[in-house]
């Protein structure tokens, strides 16, 4: 067993509690269920074991050292799944993340995706790795319930998103958030952590801003899309 791949395809759910979430969201995608030797055969375990086997996934309880994939000793169950994305862009209200470079980040979106009902995640390359296990833990399992697909550029997504309001959040911008007539379907842009959005995007949709005191220069991306995601719901 070797550590993740980014150009493999297979990824990994370290923990539990991320792979009852693949197993209860997307188990066809799921390959392989890895039990650490240490775990009680108890509820949990026998859950996990009638879920396998309901989904005719292999059920692997011999196999100590795919253990290493995790940093951390408390690691009780890992799953093996095939990388996936959406294949065709769903109807409804997106968020489109341009450039994001952070694997925390990403993951804690897809979180706040789920939390507030977003209908599709648009990544646009150059962008961070949402197979990568740290980006799937820091998503609690949300990446196995928002649809989401990775594009070579803006365009592209928009060459397939369909008609609908957009609105770029950017510094650059005066109009605030709070001011704006919220229209659906909607698309919410983010810019890279470091740079935000370009200003090609003032001249595309409805550009927004986030009121913040003087305090701080900026806000993170993941409270960005965050806030935007709460206000427009």
């Amino acid at each position: 067993m070797e550590k993740y791949d980014k150009k493999g395809d297979v990824s990994y759910t370290l923990g539990t509690t991320l792979t009852f979430e693949l197993m209860l969201r997307k188990p066809e995608v799921a390959r392989k269920i890895y039990v650490n030797p240490k775990q009680k055969r108890d509820e949990t375990y026998e859950k996990m074991r009638l879920l396998a086997e309901k989904q005719h996934v292999p059920f692997i309880t011999n196999n100590q050292k795919i253990f290493s994939l995790s940093e951390k000793d408390n690691v009780m169950m890992i799953g093996e799944f095939q990388k996936f994305q959406t294949e065709t862009v769903p109807s409804g209200n997106h968020v489109v993340l341009v450039n994001p470079s952070n694997q925390g980040n990403l993951g804690t979106i897809f979180r706040s995706s789920a939390a507030f009902s977003i209908d599709f995640l648009a990544i646009i390359r150059p962008a961070a790795d949402a197979f990568d296990p740290k980006c799937v833990r820091s998503s609690m399992g949300a990446i196995f319930s928002v649809p989401f697909a990775y594009f070579p550029s803006f365009e592209a997504y928009q060459a397939l998103a369909g008609y609908r309001h957009y609105y770029p959040f950017m510094l650059q911008c005066s109009t605030p958030l709070h001011t704006i007539e919220k229209l659906a379907p909607y698309s919410l842009i983010f810019g890279n952590e470091a740079t935000g959005l370009p200003d090609s995007f003032l001249s595309i949709g409805t550009p927004v801003r986030i009121e913040q005191s003087s305090q701080v220069d900026s806000l993170n991306l993941d409270n960005a899309v965050s806030i935007g995601v709460y206000a427009f719901r």
